[in-house]
């Protein structure tokens, strides 16, 4: 395949999934959220190496990280979306250890939109809503996440698999239009 090809596979992949992204954003109410979705994807700093690595079941970004001991394209990518828990994760001053900083609702609900486009876009027609949980507990995810954002998540991925994704996205909504739920506290899941 040539490069060229691969660009335009690498483009329709990172654009789908990014329209599927935008969409459940959109059906939960958060318009910008969805609008804004991982538009850091297309600068070059990213794509270039998602063409690079362009494989079309697996995110090019674990392909880097393989072939080099760790992804360029994801450093610069988590550092400017803020739908990643990795975003909020910091060095305690003093220390060696890591503090995790509970994130904001709207990041929260656009990261669960993300992690079922992702596996959407990878699985295509192979799709079942029990997978962004299956994918998040065999990274063992949670550990490097605030609590409440850790309880929040997982009680959204619970639901996807056992409830579906229409029931899912209600709540979600629900949860959009009452913030203090999850923001006003501590989160009880």
């Amino acid at each position: 395949m040539t490069e060229l090809e691969r660009a335009a596979h690498h483009f329709r992949t990172i654009t789908h999934h990014k329209l599927m992204v935008m969409d459940l954003c959109f059906k939960i109410g958060m318009v910008r959220q969805g609008l804004q979705h991982d538009l850091s994807k297309y600068m070059p700093e990213e794509f270039l190496i998602g063409v690079r690595y362009w494989c079309g079941t697996r995110s090019p970004n674990a392909l880097e990280r393989e072939d080099r001991g760790y992804s360029s394209a994801w450093l610069h990518h988590k550092g400017r979306n803020k739908h990643h828990y990795e975003y909020w994760c910091d060095v305690k001053p003093g220390s060696d250890s890591w503090t995790y900083i509970k994130m904001p609702l709207r990041y929260v609900l656009e990261m669960m939109c993300d992690r079922i486009a992702a596996s959407k876009t990878y699985h295509g027609g192979d799709y079942r809503d029990w997978m962004p949980l299956e994918f998040y507990s065999a990274r063992n995810e949670g550990v490097r996440m605030h609590p409440e954002t850790r309880l929040l998540l997982e009680k959204l991925l619970r639901m996807l698999r056992d409830e579906g994704e229409f029931h899912t996205l209600a709540y979600m909504r629900w949860l959009w239009k009452h913030p203090q739920v999850y923001e006003g506290g501590q989160f009880q899941g």
